[in-house]
């Protein structure tokens, strides 16, 4: 079953990982990210006050084409507090089967993280609409896994300007955490990460 956000995330093929978001910077990084040309941005559960962080966001991007979600999903009752923020998608660093039918319920993209055939097979038959292979290991390990995962994948862990590329030869997407954003820099140092890593 696809969802409404299957293609855009494919077309846009980069998440931006917003661990340690600050609330109150939410909507001024989400302004930078945007203006060098992310969108997608996900907001970790483990960041403190992660769903105010995603709420502030959604509520600035509503009605645009720039998406906001939360990763390090990890039970049903998280993805009901991520929909009630106004979250998008839902990802998570594993397979589970009660996640992925909750975020499908609710309406919501799922991507799962899965580091197996096994486990990727297991999320397709929950319902996941795309995958993410985590931790990503090497490119070689992803074409690999490729020729037999039916689903669109995703790399994350240690991604950055420098094996974007590298990636992005055999994965559909990357997901960048501080490759792409860092909570103590400033507006300016943020700028210039987003920018290059977006050109890269």
């Amino acid at each position: 079953m696809s969802h409404q956000l299957y293609e855009p995330i494919l077309a846009a093929g980069v998440v931006a990982i917003l661990r340690g978001l600050h609330p109150e910077k939410s909507a001024a990084v989400g302004e930078i990210l945007a203006a060098a040309g992310v969108k997608f941005m996900e907001v970790p559960l483990n960041t403190p006050d992660a769903p105010d962080s995603i709420a502030r966001l959604a509520r600035r991007f509503h009605g645009t084409d720039v998406h906001i979600g939360a990763g390090t999903v990890l039970t049903p009752t998280a993805v009901a507090e991520v929909k009630r923020a106004g979250g998008e998608f839902v990802i998570s660093p594993n397979v589970r089967r009660d996640v992925i039918a909750a975020t499908v319920e609710s309406g919501m993209l799922s991507m799962p993280g899965f580091a197996t055939p096994t486990e990727a097979f297991e999320a397709i038959d929950s319902g996941a609409h795309l995958l993410k292979v985590f931790p990503c290991g090497n490119p070689r390990d992803i074409a690999i896994m490729k020729s037999v995962i039916p689903l669109p994948v995703f790399a994350v862990g240690g991604i950055d300007k420098n094996n974007k590329r590298d990636y992005l030869k055999v994965a559909a997407g990357v997901g960048v955490g501080i490759g792409i954003f860092n909570p103590e820099a400033t507006d300016l140092e943020l700028r210039i990460m987003a920018e290059e890593f977006m050109l890269a």
